[in-house]
């Protein structure tokens, strides 16, 4: 077997929250495109029916349990003990602010959105540095990058992802593992659904899932470390850096403070 491929000669995906949403997207088209792909989440009936129609493996998993990481990547690599794909998707809404969340909400956020891209990396970490060179995706969120305050759990737990993106991404430049950090804004899922909460001509600057899984095949041939897509959300992430204190205003209105928009 060579580095990054299967015992059929294909290579092999590891993709997280592959049962809907941008996780099901980048599944679809990486398979089209000839890859071999193992799709992770916690829905057994939806993996199941998606990786029939696919083709593909799953393993039924709680990214934010450690324990549970454990198992099914050591299950992966008995299988495919090169990975030259991890996408790290896994991630649950936090429509809640820091005052009105339980604890219980926050863990969990926390510990999906954040810790679970943290425990598959290191658990597959040995497959990925077999079939270097390999890639790592972090699917993170504008949201990390500018905190609104109904979504505030949700928003730390994205910058704490793109903290660890871009960590790793330094870390593992020697090993020849790239590490692609994605921040899509506005995304009409299943888990995450942004037309019923966004108003007038905000509601059109909603993409489709499939539109974040195009362009993050395309941050992976070009090598990007980095990619914000649309591209047009660069000019909030760039007023937060240059302007906090209109950030703050804008964030603060009514509007923002009623509802949740990431």
């Amino acid at each position: 077997m060579s580095p990054g491929t299967d015992s059929g000669g294909r290579r092999v995906a590891v993709v997280t929250g592959a049962s809907s949403g941008i996780g099901e997207a980048l599944a679809r088209r990486l398979t089209a495109d000839g890859w071999h792909c193992v799709l992770v989440a916690r829905r057994e009936e939806r993996l199941r029916e998606l990786s029939g129609a696919l083709g593909c493996e799953y393993e039924v998993c709680d990214v934010s349990d450690r324990e549970a990481v454990g198992r099914a990547a050591a299950a992966i690599v008995a299988r495919h003990p090169a990975v030259h794909l991890l996408v790290n998707n896994a991630g649950i809404p936090g429509r809640a602010t820091f005052i009105t969340a339980t604890p219980e909400q926050i863990n969990a956020v926390t510990g999906v959105n954040y810790l679970g891209g943290v425990w598959m990396l290191r658990a597959l970490l040995p497959a990925l540095e077999r079939a270097t060179p390999s890639s790592v995706v972090n699917v993170a969120s504008v949201a990390g990058t500018v905190a609104v305050p109904t979504s505030g759990p949700y928003s730390a737990s994205k910058a704490a992802q793109i903290a660890f993106s871009r960590a790793v991404c330094a870390e593992l430049k020697p090993t020849g593992i790239k590490v692609l950090t994605v921040m899509p804004g506005f995304v009409e899922t299943e888990g995450f659904p942004q037309r019923g909460f966004l108003p007038g001509l905000l509601s059109k600057a909603v993409v489709d899932p499939d539109y974040i899984a195009q362009k993050i095949l395309k941050g992976i041939a070009s090598g990007r470390r980095e990619l914000i897509t649309p591209g047009w959300y660069r000019l909030a992430t760039i007023g937060q850096w240059l302007m906090p204190w209109l950030v703050y205003r804008i964030v603060s209105t009514r509007f923002m403070l009623s509802r949740d928009s990431f």
